[in-house]
């Protein structure tokens, strides 16, 4: 344990860049093994020895960019390899054993591996060779892949009725736009946090458009009531939906103005995206689960 601490204010002191860090994760003994006291971990045992998704790798200990997935290629030498960093990311350190020379995090100096030069195996001809525990990987996100946030009163019977739409990927029931951060649906139940029940739509904008989940929505659900959804009476049970742009705004006013033309009168509120919320596990995909149907949702058709 003190040589584990001495290590790390060794490490800090020596980096020019520590009056900059931003608070360090917190490692294992085993991260720590590697990461500050320059271990190896054992060849083909990493978790990203042969991973191949698209995105960035990060440094464990201080989440700084190092790599990207395009440099990263199969070496054969058990350990993930890449023959480019991030300009600036990576900073080179002559090994103790003084022939091979160690590359570390240039942000907080954590061990990452060494570098290897000449060896031909791609056109770089270089290899980073990299512990998979010094990394931790971030995915990157599809263009196409947007978000939608609806609130019609319980949860269960939104998310039903979204969860088989051509161009739904997910659907999540939570809560959003109360003034408590991680409430629980005891607390919200309560309706004195502010939260409404509602459900994030992850959704692919190539296959479905944002104003094709927002008439849905209006169908699924009386958004003429004022207090709640059917049965379900009370301040989370509202009906809103949680708008991330002015785009999205324009399009549930031009909707609300279809209905209102049509007699209606929407009770519907518009507000500004908020903290999204997941509620507990129990409460994801209920009716899959029950193999029953909402007792307060059923699609009523109102646009053209």
């Amino acid at each position: 344990m003190l040589k584990t601490v001495i290590s790390m204010m060794l490490l800090m002191l020596i980096n020019s860049n520590a009056a900059e860090l931003k608070t360090l994760n917190k490692l294992t003994d085993k991260e720590s093994r590697v990461i500050i006291n320059k271990g190896t971990e054992r060849a083909y045992s990493g978790k990203y020895y042969k991973y191949k998704k698209d995105g960035t790798y990060l440094c464990k200990w201080c989440d700084a960019p190092l790599y990207k997935s395009s440099s990263k290629f199969d070496s054969g030498c058990g350990w993930p390899s890449f023959d480019d960093e991030i300009p600036g990311a990576v900073k080179r350190v002559k090994d103790a054993d003084g022939r091979r020379t160690e590359i570390v995090c240039a942000n907080c100096g954590g061990h990452l591996g060494h570098v290897f030069i000449g060896e031909g195996l791609t056109d770089k001809n270089i290899r980073h060779c990299v512990n998979s525990i010094s990394l931790k990987f971030q995915e990157k996100k599809a263009d196409n892949l947007s978000k939608a946030y609806f609130a019609g009163g319980c949860f269960w019977g939104v998310e039903y009725h979204f969860e088989n739409l051509n161009g739904v990927i997910n659907v999540v029931s939570g809560f959003m736009g109360g003034d408590i951060k991680n409430p629980s649906y005891r607390d919200v139940v309560r309706g004195d946090t502010g939260h409404l029940e509602v459900v994030e739509i992850t959704y692919d904008s190539k296959k479905v458009t944002y104003e094709s989940l927002a008439k849905l929505f209006f169908e699924i659900h009386d958004p003429t009531q004022a207090n709640g959804q059917g049965p379900d009476i009370g301040s989370q049970y509202l009906s809103a939906i949680f708008v991330s742009n002015a785009d999205e705004r324009k399009t549930i006013k031009k909707l609300i103005d279809i209905l209102e033309s049509k007699g209606l009168k929407i009770a519907t509120k518009i507000e500004d995206k908020k903290p999204f919320y997941k509620a507990e596990n129990y409460h994801q995909d209920y009716y899959q689960r029950k193999g029953s149907q909402p007792y307060c949702h059923a699609y009523v058709k109102r646009f053209e």
